[in-house]
């Protein structure tokens, strides 16, 4: 059918009215003016750049210690200014530090972490309590209520364990040299001392309390296997000061605790330690105790020797006193007047093998400590052998 002519002339010029207008108002547009701004380039001024560095130095150096001596430590601190008071950083960093602490290293009081990653002493494993034993335990405490017993039991057979305040701190005593005697091996395993090695006796050295050394004369000449010896066998102090000095001091022998793994057991003091500052846990001890028959960490000549000298302590009036005449003890005994411990390791003559610790604070010099540790350590000792584990 044909389109009329007229409509597609009318078509025709609405389509050229549109492309018409289209082409104006896109002839209209010009591109927009391209505005650059001139960047300008500063020079540094060496000399202001030194005037702010002196500036920086003389703050750090003479103002800032002014304002934490006047201003910081008074608010924080609470403590007036004194002439011979002079900003210590430490407790700043460290605000605790003055009264808890696990560590002492250059004069500086710190609260160490226990090595977590891998602790080179291996930890007891623990299966069951024995119920019935702490049961006993707590009733034999009662009957002596002036005293504050701590007491840790472990089974190497079952893990079965007793636990009476055995996570509590308490005073080590003479007891710390079981891991003055652990960290002398360690040390000659590495080759920084040996056992044939001469130490002399001087002044610095003589300490009062128990052992023999400190009635020797000065320039006395001994080995470290004599040293070690009287250490344990006469709990010599004098000997436990020289070994502890000639292996790093308390800074080498705290270092030690924390990675062997021990969070509380820490040297404060050199020996005898009348004030009861070195201290440790029972469940701590007994840890020790059970890693020198570890072969991951001591060696066997090590431990041949640790056994001689735990096995001859002169002192079987505490936990061995309460044991038969059969049974093998290994251990180290502790008193400084307001407490009295033992700890070792026990072999019955039927073949059971356990851990023993014993820590109890007292009245001062209180006989009672002794009947506690002897009439625990029978009833301890009754139940090891006659109850299956």
């Amino acid at each position: 059918m044909a389109v009329p002519q007229y409509r597609q002339s009318y078509k025709q010029n609405l389509y050229n009215d549109y492309y018409t207008n289209q082409n104006k108002y896109i002839s209209n547009i010009r591109p927009a003016k391209i505005i650059r701004k001139k960047v300008v380039k500063k020079r540094t001024n060496l000399f202001a750049l030194i005037i702010q560095l002196f500036f920086a130095v003389f703050f750090v150096m003479y103002i800032s210690p002014v304002y934490l001596d006047n201003i910081t430590r008074p608010i924080f601190i609470r403590a007036e200014k004194y002439p011979e008071i002079k900003t210590d950083m430490n407790l700043i960093v460290h605000p605790t530090s003055a009264y808890l602490h696990n560590n002492h290293i250059l004069g500086v009081n710190l609260l160490s972490g226990t090595e977590t990653k891998k602790p080179q002493m291996q930890s007891l494993y623990e299966t069951y309590h024995m119920t019935n034993l702490e049961s006993s335990i707590k009733s034999l405490a009662a009957s002596y209520p002036s005293l504050k017993p701590s007491i840790y039991v472990w089974d190497y057979e079952s893990g079965k364990y007793a636990d009476l305040n055995a996570q509590q701190v308490y005073p080590t005593a003479s007891i710390i040299k079981i891991p003055v005697l652990i960290q002398l091996f360690k040390a000659i395993e590495m080759g920084m001392i040996k056992l044939d090695d001469k130490i002399a006796m001087t002044e610095y050295y003589k300490s009062e309390g128990s052992g023999s050394l400190q009635f020797k004369g000065v320039n006395s000449v001994y080995t470290v296997d004599d040293l070690a010896r009287v250490m344990i066998t006469e709990s010599d102090n004098s000997a436990t000061n020289m070994l502890m000095d000639a292996t790093g001091g308390m800074n080498a022998m705290n270092s030690s605790l924390r990675k062997w793994g021990m969070k509380e057991t820490r040297v404060n003091d050199w020996l005898p330690d009348l004030q009861g500052t070195n201290v440790t846990t029972s469940k701590e001890m007994a840890a020790m105790l059970y890693n020198i028959d570890n072969p991951n960490f001591l060696t066997l000549n090590s431990r041949e020797k640790i056994v001689d000298y735990m096995s001859h302590v002169h002192n079987n009036r505490l936990i061995q006193a309460g044991l038969p005449a059969n049974a093998i003890f290994l251990h180290k005994t502790g008193d400084i007047g307001k407490m009295l411990g033992d700890a070792g390791i026990v072999y019955t003559p039927n073949g059971k093998k356990y851990i023993v610790v014993m820590l109890v604070n007292r009245p001062y010099n209180s006989p009672q400590g002794k009947d506690f540790i002897v009439s625990a350590s029978s009833l301890i000792y009754n139940y090891m052998v006659n109850t299956d584990l």
